[in-house]
Protein backbone atom coordinates (compact mmCIF):
# COMPACT_ATOMS: atom_id res chain seq x y z
CA UNK A 1 0.00 0.00 0.00
CA UNK A 2 1.28 3.48 -0.71
CA UNK A 3 0.95 7.09 0.11
CA UNK A 4 -1.08 9.34 -1.63
CA UNK A 5 -2.29 12.73 -1.67
CA UNK A 6 -5.65 14.83 -3.19
CA UNK A 7 -3.59 17.89 -4.74
CA UNK A 8 -6.73 20.03 -3.39
CA UNK A 9 -5.07 19.20 0.15
CA UNK A 10 -2.77 22.12 -0.76
CA UNK A 11 -5.14 24.85 -2.71
CA UNK A 12 -2.89 27.29 -1.40
CA UNK A 13 0.07 26.37 -3.56
CA UNK A 14 1.03 26.32 -7.25
CA UNK A 15 1.13 22.91 -8.88
CA UNK A 16 4.95 23.17 -8.95
CA UNK A 17 5.07 23.63 -4.87
CA UNK A 18 2.42 21.10 -4.29
CA UNK A 19 3.85 18.78 -6.41
CA UNK A 20 7.39 19.60 -4.80
CA UNK A 21 5.90 19.19 -1.17
CA UNK A 22 4.51 15.76 -2.15
CA UNK A 23 7.84 14.60 -3.23
CA UNK A 24 9.51 16.10 0.02
CA UNK A 25 7.28 14.24 2.28
CA UNK A 26 7.52 11.20 0.30
CA UNK A 27 4.22 10.49 -1.32
CA UNK A 28 4.08 8.29 -4.15
CA UNK A 29 0.66 9.42 -6.14
CA UNK A 30 -1.40 12.47 -6.48
CA UNK A 31 -4.96 12.61 -7.13
CA UNK A 32 -5.68 15.68 -8.96
CA UNK A 33 -9.12 17.50 -8.56
CA UNK A 34 -11.00 18.83 -11.68
CA UNK A 35 -14.05 21.06 -12.05
CA UNK A 36 -13.01 24.67 -11.20
CA UNK A 37 -14.67 27.55 -13.09
CA UNK A 38 -15.94 24.43 -15.29
CA UNK A 39 -18.33 22.66 -12.50
CA UNK A 40 -18.40 20.32 -10.13
CA UNK A 41 -17.04 21.01 -6.41
CA UNK A 42 -13.32 21.03 -6.16
CA UNK A 43 -11.45 24.48 -6.80
CA UNK A 44 -9.31 22.60 -9.29
CA UNK A 45 -6.30 24.85 -8.74
CA UNK A 46 -3.86 22.14 -10.25
CA UNK A 47 -5.12 21.51 -13.70
CA UNK A 48 -7.56 22.81 -15.74
CA UNK A 49 -10.48 20.04 -17.27
CA UNK A 50 -10.80 22.00 -20.33
CA UNK A 51 -7.45 22.66 -21.43
CA UNK A 52 -6.52 19.00 -20.92
CA UNK A 53 -8.88 17.80 -22.65
CA UNK A 54 -8.71 20.17 -25.86
CA UNK A 55 -4.59 20.25 -25.86
CA UNK A 56 -2.21 17.04 -26.09
CA UNK A 57 0.60 19.58 -24.52
CA UNK A 58 -1.16 20.16 -21.69
CA UNK A 59 -1.62 16.33 -21.03
CA UNK A 60 1.85 15.88 -21.56
CA UNK A 61 2.72 18.85 -19.61
CA UNK A 62 1.06 17.43 -16.21
CA UNK A 63 2.30 13.67 -16.92
CA UNK A 64 5.88 15.23 -17.07
CA UNK A 65 5.54 17.79 -13.88
CA UNK A 66 3.92 14.52 -11.95
CA UNK A 67 6.80 12.10 -13.19
CA UNK A 68 9.57 14.34 -12.77
CA UNK A 69 9.46 14.28 -9.18
CA UNK A 70 9.11 10.11 -8.89
CA UNK A 71 5.33 10.61 -8.44
CA UNK A 72 2.63 8.82 -10.54
CA UNK A 73 -0.88 10.33 -11.11
CA UNK A 74 -3.13 7.41 -10.32
CA UNK A 75 -6.35 9.18 -9.78
CA UNK A 76 -8.86 12.24 -11.19
CA UNK A 77 -11.50 13.41 -8.73
CA UNK A 78 -14.81 14.52 -10.35
CA UNK A 79 -17.12 15.01 -7.53
CA UNK A 80 -20.05 17.04 -7.71
CA UNK A 81 -24.01 16.67 -8.03
CA UNK A 82 -24.73 15.26 -11.72
CA UNK A 83 -28.18 14.36 -10.87
CA UNK A 84 -28.68 18.18 -9.80
CA UNK A 85 -32.04 19.52 -11.01
CA UNK A 86 -30.23 23.10 -12.04
CA UNK A 87 -26.32 21.95 -11.83
CA UNK A 88 -26.70 18.56 -13.30
CA UNK A 89 -25.89 19.40 -16.93
CA UNK A 90 -22.66 20.99 -16.06
CA UNK A 91 -21.56 18.34 -12.89
CA UNK A 92 -22.29 15.38 -15.56
CA UNK A 93 -19.81 17.17 -18.02
CA UNK A 94 -17.42 17.30 -15.70
CA UNK A 95 -17.53 13.58 -14.39
CA UNK A 96 -17.52 12.26 -18.63
CA UNK A 97 -14.96 15.09 -19.32
CA UNK A 98 -13.05 13.40 -16.37
CA UNK A 99 -13.84 10.05 -17.62
CA UNK A 100 -12.67 10.57 -21.22
CA UNK A 101 -9.05 12.46 -19.70
CA UNK A 102 -8.73 9.09 -17.45
CA UNK A 103 -8.76 6.87 -20.83
CA UNK A 104 -6.52 9.67 -22.39
CA UNK A 105 -3.95 9.47 -19.82
CA UNK A 106 -4.42 5.63 -19.12
CA UNK A 107 -5.28 6.68 -15.37
CA UNK A 108 -7.69 3.71 -13.93
CA UNK A 109 -9.97 5.70 -11.66
CA UNK A 110 -12.30 8.39 -10.82
CA UNK A 111 -13.25 9.85 -7.99
CA UNK A 112 -16.75 11.19 -7.54
CA UNK A 113 -19.56 11.01 -6.06
CA UNK A 114 -23.61 9.54 -6.33
CA UNK A 115 -25.28 12.64 -6.62
CA UNK A 116 -28.89 13.50 -5.72
CA UNK A 117 -31.99 13.85 -8.08
CA UNK A 118 -34.73 16.06 -6.47
CA UNK A 119 -38.59 15.78 -6.73
CA UNK A 120 -40.08 16.59 -10.03
CA UNK A 121 -40.26 20.51 -10.70
CA UNK A 122 -38.32 21.24 -7.81
CA UNK A 123 -34.78 22.90 -7.71
CA UNK A 124 -32.76 22.15 -4.87
CA UNK A 125 -32.59 18.05 -4.05
CA UNK A 126 -33.88 16.69 -0.50
CA UNK A 127 -31.66 14.55 1.18
CA UNK A 128 -33.94 11.66 2.97
CA UNK A 129 -32.47 10.49 6.24
CA UNK A 130 -35.12 9.41 7.72
CA UNK A 131 -38.99 7.05 7.03
CA UNK A 132 -40.96 9.36 8.18
CA UNK A 133 -43.07 11.52 7.31
CA UNK A 134 -44.41 8.93 5.14
CA UNK A 135 -43.75 11.03 1.64
CA UNK A 136 -39.95 10.76 2.07
CA UNK A 137 -39.53 6.91 1.26
CA UNK A 138 -41.50 7.68 -1.84
CA UNK A 139 -39.48 10.14 -2.79
CA UNK A 140 -36.36 8.23 -2.08
CA UNK A 141 -37.42 5.67 -4.35
CA UNK A 142 -37.78 8.36 -7.18
CA UNK A 143 -34.11 9.20 -6.63
CA UNK A 144 -32.89 5.58 -6.92
CA UNK A 145 -34.98 5.17 -10.31
CA UNK A 146 -33.10 8.10 -11.38
CA UNK A 147 -29.94 7.61 -9.62
CA UNK A 148 -29.54 3.72 -11.30
CA UNK A 149 -31.18 5.38 -14.56
CA UNK A 150 -28.24 7.63 -14.89
CA UNK A 151 -25.42 5.65 -13.13
CA UNK A 152 -26.11 2.20 -15.37
CA UNK A 153 -25.04 5.02 -18.82
CA UNK A 154 -22.14 6.63 -16.86
CA UNK A 155 -21.04 3.11 -15.62
CA UNK A 156 -21.29 1.68 -19.37
CA UNK A 157 -19.12 4.56 -20.74
CA UNK A 158 -16.55 4.04 -18.26
CA UNK A 159 -16.43 0.55 -18.93
CA UNK A 160 -15.55 1.39 -22.73
CA UNK A 161 -12.94 3.39 -21.52
CA UNK A 162 -10.97 1.07 -19.16
CA UNK A 163 -11.68 3.37 -15.98
CA UNK A 164 -13.47 2.36 -12.94
CA UNK A 165 -15.45 4.75 -10.97
CA UNK A 166 -14.89 5.24 -6.93
CA UNK A 167 -18.10 6.37 -5.54
CA UNK A 168 -17.56 8.56 -2.03
CA UNK A 169 -19.78 7.86 0.62
CA UNK A 170 -20.86 11.61 1.26
CA UNK A 171 -24.16 13.45 3.56
CA UNK A 172 -26.12 15.00 0.86
CA UNK A 173 -25.97 12.62 -1.26
CA UNK A 174 -27.65 9.38 -2.31
CA UNK A 175 -24.84 6.83 -1.73
CA UNK A 176 -23.63 7.86 1.76
CA UNK A 177 -23.55 4.78 3.83
CA UNK A 178 -22.94 0.99 2.67
CA UNK A 179 -26.19 -0.28 1.66
CA UNK A 180 -26.16 2.95 -0.60
CA UNK A 181 -22.93 1.77 -2.24
CA UNK A 182 -23.80 -1.94 -2.42
CA UNK A 183 -27.59 -1.42 -4.03
CA UNK A 184 -25.63 1.10 -6.78
CA UNK A 185 -23.18 -1.10 -7.42
CA UNK A 186 -25.42 -4.26 -7.27
CA UNK A 187 -27.73 -2.42 -10.05
CA UNK A 188 -25.16 -0.98 -12.53
CA UNK A 189 -22.25 -3.35 -12.23
CA UNK A 190 -18.69 -3.61 -10.69
CA UNK A 191 -16.75 -0.77 -12.65
CA UNK A 192 -18.53 1.21 -10.06
CA UNK A 193 -17.50 0.64 -6.43
CA UNK A 194 -16.68 2.73 -3.53
CA UNK A 195 -13.71 5.65 -2.92
CA UNK A 196 -13.47 4.81 0.82
CA UNK A 197 -13.18 8.10 3.08
CA UNK A 198 -13.35 7.49 6.96
CA UNK A 199 -13.80 10.86 7.86
CA UNK A 200 -17.64 11.19 6.99
CA UNK A 201 -18.90 7.59 9.00
CA UNK A 202 -16.94 9.24 11.88
CA UNK A 203 -19.86 11.88 12.51
CA UNK A 204 -22.08 9.59 10.84
CA UNK A 205 -21.57 7.08 13.81
CA UNK A 206 -20.42 4.25 12.00
CA UNK A 207 -17.40 2.33 12.66
CA UNK A 208 -14.90 2.89 9.58
CA UNK A 209 -13.54 -0.94 10.16
CA UNK A 210 -16.54 -2.90 10.33
CA UNK A 211 -17.60 -0.60 6.89
CA UNK A 212 -14.32 -1.98 5.00
CA UNK A 213 -14.88 -5.20 6.13
CA UNK A 214 -18.61 -4.69 4.74
CA UNK A 215 -17.31 -3.86 1.24
CA UNK A 216 -14.61 -5.94 0.96
CA UNK A 217 -14.14 -6.19 -3.26
CA UNK A 218 -15.52 -3.36 -3.71
CA UNK A 219 -13.13 -0.48 -3.09
CA UNK A 220 -11.55 1.04 -5.79
CA UNK A 221 -9.81 4.08 -3.78
CA UNK A 222 -9.38 5.46 -0.36
CA UNK A 223 -9.29 9.23 1.27
CA UNK A 224 -7.55 9.60 4.42
CA UNK A 225 -9.27 12.11 6.30
CA UNK A 226 -10.22 12.37 9.94
CA UNK A 227 -12.47 13.72 11.91
CA UNK A 228 -12.68 14.18 15.92
CA UNK A 229 -16.24 14.89 17.71
CA UNK A 230 -16.48 17.84 20.00
CA UNK A 231 -18.11 17.99 23.31
CA UNK A 232 -20.33 20.26 21.88
CA UNK A 233 -21.73 17.53 20.13
CA UNK A 234 -23.00 16.37 23.47
CA UNK A 235 -25.56 18.75 23.24
CA UNK A 236 -25.44 19.91 19.56
CA UNK A 237 -25.93 16.40 18.43
CA UNK A 238 -23.71 15.10 15.53
CA UNK A 239 -26.25 17.05 12.95
CA UNK A 240 -24.42 20.54 12.54
CA UNK A 241 -25.01 23.50 10.31
CA UNK A 242 -22.39 25.78 11.39
CA UNK A 243 -19.88 26.61 8.58
CA UNK A 244 -16.74 24.09 8.88
CA UNK A 245 -14.51 27.30 8.58
CA UNK A 246 -16.38 28.41 12.75
CA UNK A 247 -14.46 24.95 14.12
CA UNK A 248 -14.64 26.09 17.49
CA UNK A 249 -18.42 26.22 16.99
CA UNK A 250 -18.64 23.07 15.89
CA UNK A 251 -20.19 19.72 17.14
CA UNK A 252 -17.55 17.89 15.13
CA UNK A 253 -14.74 19.26 12.32
CA UNK A 254 -12.85 17.30 9.42
CA UNK A 255 -9.19 17.26 11.29
CA UNK A 256 -5.84 16.44 9.88
CA UNK A 257 -4.97 12.39 9.93
CA UNK A 258 -3.80 12.02 13.38
CA UNK A 259 -5.30 14.73 15.33
CA UNK A 260 -8.87 13.27 15.43
CA UNK A 261 -7.58 9.19 15.20
CA UNK A 262 -4.13 8.38 16.15
CA UNK A 263 -1.44 5.85 14.66
CA UNK A 264 -3.09 2.58 16.05
CA UNK A 265 -6.77 3.49 14.51
CA UNK A 266 -5.16 4.11 11.32
CA UNK A 267 -2.94 0.73 11.45
CA UNK A 268 -6.37 -1.06 11.89
CA UNK A 269 -7.73 0.67 9.11
CA UNK A 270 -4.71 -0.32 7.07
CA UNK A 271 -5.06 -4.33 8.25
CA UNK A 272 -8.53 -4.04 7.48
CA UNK A 273 -8.32 -2.77 4.21
CA UNK A 274 -5.61 -5.38 3.29
CA UNK A 275 -8.06 -8.26 4.29
CA UNK A 276 -10.56 -6.25 2.17
CA UNK A 277 -8.51 -6.79 -1.10
CA UNK A 278 -7.30 -3.26 -0.99
CA UNK A 279 -3.85 -2.43 -2.04
CA UNK A 280 -3.82 0.67 -3.82
CA UNK A 281 -3.17 4.01 -2.42
CA UNK A 282 -4.36 6.03 1.02
CA UNK A 283 -4.65 9.35 -0.73
CA UNK A 284 -4.73 12.24 1.62
CA UNK A 285 -6.99 14.65 1.89
CA UNK A 286 -7.28 17.49 4.44
CA UNK A 287 -9.79 20.06 5.31
CA UNK A 288 -8.34 21.22 8.63
CA UNK A 289 -9.24 24.93 9.43
CA UNK A 290 -7.89 24.67 12.73
CA UNK A 291 -4.44 23.96 11.02
CA UNK A 292 -2.36 25.28 7.95
CA UNK A 293 -2.29 23.03 4.85
CA UNK A 294 1.75 21.91 4.74
CA UNK A 295 1.53 20.97 8.37
CA UNK A 296 -1.92 19.15 7.71
CA UNK A 297 -0.71 17.39 5.25
CA UNK A 298 2.74 16.71 6.65
CA UNK A 299 1.37 14.98 10.21
CA UNK A 300 -1.06 13.23 7.72
CA UNK A 301 2.14 11.61 5.63
CA UNK A 302 3.63 10.74 8.75
CA UNK A 303 0.52 9.25 10.84
CA UNK A 304 0.03 7.38 7.68
CA UNK A 305 3.68 6.38 7.33
CA UNK A 306 3.31 5.00 11.06
CA UNK A 307 0.33 2.69 10.52
CA UNK A 308 2.27 1.08 7.05
CA UNK A 309 5.13 0.39 8.91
Amino acid sequence: MELGLLTDSLSELTRDQALDFAAELGIDTVEIGLGGTHGGWSPAPHADLRELLDDGAERTRLHTDVTARGLRLEALNASGNPLHPVHGERDDAVLRGALRLAEDLEIGTVVTMSGLPAKPGDTFPAWITTVWPPENLQLLEHQWEVAIDYWGGVAEEARRRGVRIAVEMHANQLVYSVPGLLRLRAAVGDTVGVNFDPSHLFWMGADPIAAVDALAGTIHHVHAKDTTIEPLAAVRSHLETVPNERFAERAWNYVAVGRGNGVEFWTRFVTALRAAGYNGPLSIENEDYAVGQRDSVALAAKTLRGALS
